[in-house]
């Protein structure tokens, strides 16, 4: 084992782990926190390693064929089922990127103290992803780096919130180790199955399987594959284990803070602390909803408002880096369905001129409620996308005239 080989493989791991950290994922785990305390972090526990298997598998299929998983679906599938696939991928990565644009607005808007209006937010976020791509000019390491940059804000912003709150440990623990969700009924449920839908992106399995293409690697030696396979399999473990412990920040501190809480408590303390927000919650007995914008509210109103604004920087930071994942993700995406060679630069117009249209609508015509309600429904409908990447992943690199020696086992 060599430190200095796992440095040359690193970034790719990376750049996929921010899938698991874009705003969606951040507003099913505040939400998980709210609605079910610690109960449901063993779901979020399964579901990162089942994402981490399922990330192995993507990329020794990109190491041992040097094809992307959407070039080996056009090679191996009939016309009507690839186009199908491919319709279905390019709609997880519009959700996915509804989702970016979202959370980036919503941010924006939190950090100018509301003086940028929501749709103000919605165009801003619209610009820098073609400043990402004039980043890109400076090759794939520089924008590795970057993106590292992003994942330490995200891993120091929400580890602060986590400092302040001081969620119980032996609680935090049971959640995580002990399969079981007492007392729980339908909110809990959509809460898990949210959960699962946030932190798997099915998109993100045709990313990585491109992204580790990256590397050089001679196919015609077993041993260099088997050891490309290695390094990137750990710089997944490593790029995971971070993701997930800034989605357990996440989760714990809306546990400890306000699982059971509400309307009316919270209403009582934002008002002593005469934050312009407390209209947002009702004086009623009704169980506290929290959505991005309303957790940093709350996170103002009882912790201060440097944590209102270390909240909002930690979920720009989020919204900024899977903005470039999901770019990505498209790009390769329709080459290897479609062979359409397209420049970075159309596609994202194409990308998030279809994914701002109903964002914009709702921001402009609508409030918070209903753009976070968005956020919601598009975690769900991952969930629903999720079949569309796991049965190619699985059924290519079991089958031996794809992957020769490195076929799965049993």
């Amino acid at each position: 084992f060599s430190f200095r080989k796992l440095w040359a493989f690193t970034g790719p791991g990376f750049l996929m782990s921010i899938a698991y950290l874009d705003p969606g994922n951040i507003e099913s785990d505040l939400q998980s926190g709210a609605v079910a305390g610690f109960k449901l972090l063993w779901v979020l526990l399964l579901a990162t390693v089942i994402g981490l298997l399922l990330q192995r598998l993507a990329a020794r299929l990109g190491v041992v064929t040097g094809l992307h998983l959407a070039e080996v679906c056009n090679r191996q599938y009939q016309k009507v089922p690839r186009i199908m696939l491919w319709l279905m991928v390019e709609l997880a990565i519009i959700g996915s990127d509804m989702q970016e644009v979202i959370g980036s607005a919503i941010a924006i808007n939190l950090l100018s103290v509301g003086k940028i209006p929501l749709w103000g937010g919605v165009l801003i976020t619209i610009a820098d992803t073609f400043v990402f791509l004039f980043l890109d000019k400076y090759g794939l390491r520089k924008l590795e780096a970057f993106f590292g940059f992003l994942i330490t804000i995200m891993a120091l912003t929400f580890g602060y919130e986590y400092v302040t709150v001081k969620p119980d440990q032996e609680k935090l623990l049971r959640g995580l180790f002990v399969p079981y969700c007492q007392d729980c009924g339908t909110p809990q449920l959509e809460q898990a199955v949210g959960i699962v839908g946030a932190v798997i992106m099915p998109h993100n399995m045709y990313l990585h399987s491109a992204l580790v293409k990256s590397r050089q690697v001679n196919r015609a030696n077993k041993r260099e594959v088997r050891e490309a396979n290695k390094y990137f399999f750990i710089e997944s473990c490593i790029a995971l284990f971070v993701s997930f412990i800034i989605n357990i920040f996440v989760v714990t501190v809306f546990a400890e803070a306000f699982f059971q809480k509400t309307n009316a408590d919270v209403n009582a303390v934002c008002a002593n602390t005469s934050s312009p927000h407390s209209s947002l919650f009702p004086a009623d007995n009704r169980t506290l909803e929290v959505d991005i914008y309303k957790g940093g509210v709350v996170l103002g109103c009882y912790f201060g408002p440097a944590a209102l604004y270390i909240w909002a920087i930690g979920i720009l930071a989020a919204g900024q880096s899977s903005t470039m994942t999901g770019t990505y993700s498209g790009q390769f995406v329709m080459e290897g369905f479609l062979n359409l060679r397209w420049s970075r630069f159309a596609r994202v117009l194409l990308t998030r001129s279809i994914a701002i249209t109903p964002t914009l609508f709702v921001a402009i015509f609508q409030d918070v409620e209903h753009l976070t309600g968005m956020n919601d429904f598009l975690n769900v409908l991952m969930s629903l996308q999720l079949p569309f990447a796991l049965i190619p992943v699985l059924t290519f690199t079991s089958l031996p005239g794809v992957m020769h020696d490195f076929a799965n086992g049993l």
